[in-house]
């Protein structure tokens, strides 16, 4: 059934016209809203690369229907930071140089801020679990958990 849905992304209102209410969250935020992350990676919620805050905790957008986030606040990475005031994680990914291809920052950055913002002192375990779900074919795992442990020693 078509309609009108308002989403509140980033902490401002958009009013947007679906065709699906079944429509991934993950489509409405890049085609209707032109956010460039988070990213299509699987589109079966399993590699993490689409991970937006849904009222405050992580949510995988590519299997979440546009219809469920309506009401809530969705928060993408734009939202976390800005290049003038960057979130404490985003200046550690740099700071620990985690990026290769950069595909899939946006689930990292997403599920470690969720984190961080429940634990401000995560254990490395307590790391390694929240990234257990995440994928990234260049492989820079152990560099993304010295970012998040970067910031967690600064809490």
């Amino acid at each position: 059934m078509a309609g009108k849905i308002t989403l509140d992304v980033n902490g401002k209102s958009h009013d947007i016209e679906v065709d699906d209410p079944d429509m991934p969250l993950l489509y409405a935020l890049r085609d209707d809203l032109g956010l460039n992350n988070p990213r299509f990676g699987c589109g079966l919620g399993q590699c993490g690369a689409c991970t937006v805050h849904v009222d405050g905790q992580p949510a995988r957008s590519c299997s979440m229907p546009v219809s469920a986030a309506a009401g809530r606040r969705i928060t993408t990475l734009h939202g976390i930071g800005t290049p003038e005031k960057p979130h404490p994680l985003q200046t550690a990914w740099i700071e620990e140089q985690v990026n290769q291809c950069g595909y899939c920052i946006n689930g990292w950055i997403m599920e470690g801020a969720a984190l961080l913002a429940r634990n401000p002192k995560p254990s490395e375990k307590d790391v390694r679990e929240t990234f257990a779900t995440l994928i990234c074919r260049c492989g820079t795992h152990n560099a993304a958990l010295r970012a998040v442990m970067r910031v967690s020693n600064q809490a």
